[in-house]
């Protein structure tokens, strides 16, 4: 399963002089936690998330029996993404096996990952679409890889599938290696597919 296969778009970005409060209603209205932030010529130019836009915005409760946090001086609060965006970014690319971009986001401990292709902005990944793809039935992934392969097979069904914990087995004639492998791959952009088996059918 590549990044491509669970990518979300078309993307929601904000530009680099938006105000922090716009940046937080998109956010807010999009239900998204974080938005790649462009330039003037719609190349990204780093990610701002929701902790970035809290940042010196929520006032101290003086009611509140904690230590007390002086407040920060509201002229000297910032008041563009371009100042509490996080520059260079960590991205991926389509073609990235799904499992590179977990490993990835859980070493620099970040929700979303832009995907770019060619330097374009074509999708972003979160661990919610992630973890959306992993949690799918055996049977909805079963019915997706059937579909993918008659597709290829121009409406004939050359092989059957079988789904047991994310683990894809397609039995079928396979005329060689090349069709072979070209089924495996098919079966693999799945989202939730594990792994992929194929069987020869015994006549």
């Amino acid at each position: 399963m590549r990044a491509k296969d669970i990518m979300s778009g078309p993307v929601h970005t904000v530009v680099q002089t938006a105000s922090v409060e716009s940046a937080a209603q998109l956010m807010a209205a999009k239900a998204v936690t974080a938005l790649p932030v462009v330039d003037g010529d719609g190349k990204l130019a780093g990610m701002v998330s929701e902790s970035d836009l809290l940042w010196h915005r929520v006032p101290t409760d003086p009611t509140a029996h904690v230590r007390r946090i002086p407040d920060t001086d509201p002229a000297g609060r910032p008041g563009m993404v371009s100042e509490v965006m996080s520059p260079y970014p960590l991205t991926t690319y389509p073609d990235v096996d799904v499992a590179e971009v977990a490993e990835a986001m859980l070493e620099n401990d970040v929700r979303s990952i832009p995907v770019l292709d060619d330097g374009a902005l074509v999708g972003i990944i979160s661990r919610r679409d992630i973890l959306r793809a992993m949690v799918r039935s055996d049977e909805v992934i079963a019915r997706e890889v059937q579909h993918r392969l008659d597709e290829y097979a121009d409406g004939r069904q050359v092989w059957t599938v079988a789904v047991d914990g994310g683990i894809a087995t397609v039995t079928g004639a396979y005329a060689n290696d090349t069709e072979q492998a070209v089924v495996t791959v098919l079966a693999r952009t799945v989202p939730g597919v594990a792994a992929v088996r194929t069987e020869a059918s015994v006549s």
